[in-house]
This record gives structure tokens, sequence and C-alpha cells, in this order.
């Protein structure tokens, strides 16, 4: 991969969980409950708060809220409709839902990026059971939706990540909880700094520090030889995402550099620039593809606290805070 390639970070939120599991497929909002939400999501941190006036020496809640994404199920004058999916483990259906603009009616037109128009992540709480997947959209309903199974049963969080049709458009990310019955075995995770996944070995160097952009290293091989043949997927080499444990945070960080040809390979090093909102344990997958077949390489990290935040702490203690 190309040495000097930069890095474009475009999705950190602190995600709030709503919603739950949904007995009746594309169900829609009524109009008047997307009013109460978008207005809600507008008074916080967008076309109200920014008038708002904080305390001398506060920061501001609305600005932190404009640096991030996912925080919640409505934002901007959009909002992700409940989701509805088969309820227990082992039982068939459609994974389904909307984007809803303001006035209630389904989306219908967007923005394409990295190769599609909206970008699905389930994940459940405890970091595991991640997927990374492309519904289809129903033009005529607004409705997308993909064939969805669960294999274990627990609380997951969808995120929808999207761009909606218009030239002033912004990327957004919106998220729902849905809960599956079954017999709930929680996964403790250790940190990890090497992956096993379908034959590949995929090793990250680097480290993550709370407010601090840091390189991150990641390296494939196979019987110990190197991968270099690491095939263009999403319109790009590798994809991660960090998910920060206790509250699942989401951090999407793509790499970016001269744009690839088709046709073109890369490897064994594919490189990210991240950073972590706060210290604490975060979960990394990196999406990666070879010979058609994607595959998810996943660690456990902890970020650590960064320098501006414990001078800033100490300051507050030496104050009597």
């Amino acid at each position: 991969m190309n040495a000097g390639a930069r890095l474009t970070i475009y999705g950190i939120g602190v995600v709030v969980a709503f919603g739950g599991a949904f007995g009746l497929a594309g169900a829609i909002v009524p109009p008047s409950v997307v009013s109460d939400w978008t207005e809600g999501a507008e008074m916080n941190g967008h076309d109200g708060g920014h008038d708002s006036p904080t305390a001398a020496g506060e920061e501001s809640s609305d600005a932190a809220a404009d640096s991030l994404k996912g925080l919640s199920l409505g934002l901007d004058g959009y909002v992700l409709s409940p989701v509805t999916a088969p309820a227990a483990v082992g039982a068939s259906g459609e994974l389904r839902f909307q984007i809803l603009d303001v006035a209630g009616t389904p989306v219908t037109e967007y923005t394409t990026a990295h190769d599609k128009d909206l970008h699905l992540i389930v994940v459940r709480s405890d970091g595991s059971r991640f997927r990374h997947v492309h519904p289809t959209l129903d033009e005529g309903t607004g409705t997308w939706s993909l064939p969805w199974e669960w294999t274990e049963a627990g609380s997951y969080r969808v995120f929808a990540d999207f761009t909606p049709a218009g030239e002033d458009a912004s990327t957004l990310t919106l998220t729902r909880t849905v809960q599956v019955a079954g017999e709930f075995a929680p996964v403790t995770r250790q940190t990890t700094q090497t992956a096993q996944v379908d034959g590949f070995t995929v090793t990250l160097d680097g480290d993550l520090t709370a407010g601090s952009a840091t390189d991150l290293t990641l390296t494939v091989s196979k019987d110990g030889t190197p991968v270099t043949a690491l095939e263009l997927y999403l319109g790009a080499f590798g994809h991660l995402v960090a998910l920060r444990d206790g509250d699942l945070a989401y951090l999407h960080v793509h790499a970016e550099g001269d744009e690839p040809e088709a046709g073109e390979t890369s490897g064994p090093e594919i490189e990210f620039a991240a950073e972590a909102p706060t210290a604490g344990r975060y979960f990394l997958y990196l999406d990666f593809q070879v010979d058609g077949q994607v595959h998810t390489a996943e660690f456990v990290v902890d970020a650590a606290q960064g320098d501006d935040a414990a001078e800033s702490d100490g300051d507050a203690h030496e104050d009597g805070h």
C-alpha cells in the first residue's frame, strides 16, 4: 500500500441505546412522533444548540455532539425506524428498517459512499457476533432488508451509516437496539493484538491513546508468508471499526490514499490512523478481502490516557475539584 497514504476517520460516536425487537416488518413511525424526535435532535447539538450560551470555561456539549456520529436514532431531521428481525435464536427471516425524513417519509435516495448507499453494522453488547453487511433497498417503500438469522441470544446494537442525497448532505450514523430471545452466554474478551481467521494471521502494531491520533498497522500473513494479494473491498484494501467496551462508542476508520485502480492488489500491511475518544478498552474489527472472500479479524486493545487529559485531571485536583 502507498506509504504516504492519508487516512480519514468518518464516524466517531457515543451511541445511545433505543428501540428493541419488533414483530411487524416494515413498520413506519407516525409523522408526529418523528417530528418530536427530530426536534429534540436539533436542540441537542444542531440548529438551536449553536446559539445557546455556555458558562465560561465550560466545554459546550453541543459542540462535542457536532464532532461525533451515532449519538441516537435521530439526527439532522433523519430517523432510523424500529428494526424488525427474527425474535429468537435459530428463527429464519429478514432484518428490515427504514430511514425516515423529518416528515416521516421513507428516504429512497442516497449518496454512494465506499461503493454502497448504506453500511449496516450489527454487534452484540459484549463485542461479539460482529457483522458488517449491506442490505438491499426497496425504492418503492424505502425499506432496507436482507435475510437474517441470529446464532446467539442477547442485546444487539444496529448501526446504519449512510449519506442522504444532496449536495450538502453529510454522513450520518443512526442506531437502534434489538433484543434476541434465548439462553444468553456473555463473552469475556481479553486484550490481544493477534487474530487468527480462516487460516490468516493478522497482527496489530500501534497503540490507542485517548484524545490523540495514533498510527495503527495491521499485517496479514498466511502460513508464515506475507499476503500481498489484498483486494479492493468497498474501495479500499481494508476497513477498520472500533467499538468502546461498556457503551459501544463507535469509531469507523478508513484508509485513504491515492485512489486504487481496478484490479490493483496490496499488502501485507494496511495502515490506519485512529483517535480514541476516551481511555478504556476497545474492540477492533478489520475487514479485508482475498480471492473474492471477505474476512474479519478481531482485536481487543486498551487505550491509554492521553497527556492532555492527564494534565487536565491534574489541574482539576490542584484546584480542589
